[in-house]
């Protein structure tokens, strides 16, 4: 009985190895079962070398270098609503929504997207050296769906973003969002300028032209945050996607 047990043991071992591996590893099992007298054993692991990486590709290098030189002019914004406690006088900051911007000069100038800011009564920029500062609200053209904060930090902690122009740009181009998708703070995504002179809609239902429109994956928090060039220059102001689901699904749009 022990034998036909240990017999028929192996061989559902065996069947095993037949369906998960194919029939050349079955061959191995069996090989090594009838070597080893019906026990199956594994070698023990041993340590192996790391692959030496090499350099990075030039374009790697590039991108690398990009978003070093860049990430330090965009910021996480914070839109709070201030809610009065029903019972008594007591107000209470209750953060309505976050969204992306860019320093736009040393007087502490942020741009970002108008709806970012829609609604809120009190707005708090975060630099990518994480200190917090007040917003104060400055401007906005809801009809181009864009507005402008002033934070009152120093000017050593301000890194104004490059200027580019958006009416010489080619479809294929490559392009680089930088922003706070879903929070995740100063997060790098990579595409191509996918067409140009389209039309989207703004908050007041008016029609913005000459959009970029681009591949560049931009999700909820991306809004605000700047587009740029391969030269890490500002070309546009990432503001909205083309998406059932709300995430990105390869269509944004640059003001």
């Amino acid at each position: 009985g022990g034998t036909r047990v240990s017999r028929l043991a192996r061989l559902t071992l065996v069947v095993a190895a037949v369906g998960l591996l194919g029939l050349g590893a079955a061959t191995g099992v069996l090989l090594v079962a009838g070597k080893l007298g019906g026990r199956l054993t594994e070698p023990d692991a041993a340590p192996r070398a790391v692959t030496a990486r090499g350099d990075l590709a030039a374009d790697e290098r590039a991108t690398i270098e990009l978003f070093r030189r860049c990430a330090p002019s965009v910021v996480y914004i914070t839109n709070i609503a201030l809610r009065r406690d029903f019972f008594g006088m007591n107000v209470t900051e209750v953060p309505q929504g976050t969204g992306s911007g860019f320093i736009w000069d040393e007087n502490g100038f942020v741009v970002t997207n108008f709806h970012v800011l829609q609604g809120g009564q009190a707005f708090e920029v975060t630099l990518a050296d994480q200190s917090s500062w007040p917003g104060r609200f400055v401007g906005a053209e809801p009809d181009k769906d864009l507005a402008v904060l002033r934070i009152e930090a120093p000017a050593s902690k301000l890194k104004p973003i490059a200027l580019g122009t958006s009416a010489d740009l080619q479809v294929g181009q490559k392009v680089f969002a930088i922003g706070n998708p879903f929070g995740l703070d100063q997060t790098l995504t990579t595409g191509i300028i996918s067409a140009l002179k389209r039309q989207i809609r703004s908050v007041t239902d008016r029609s913005i032209q000459d959009v970029i429109q681009t591949d560049a994956a931009i999700n909820p928090g991306n809004s605000g945050g700047p587009l740029l060039d391969s030269a890490g220059r500002l070309i546009g102001v990432n503001t909205a996607i083309y998406s059932p689901s709300g995430s990105s699904a390869g269509i944004g749009f640059a003001v």
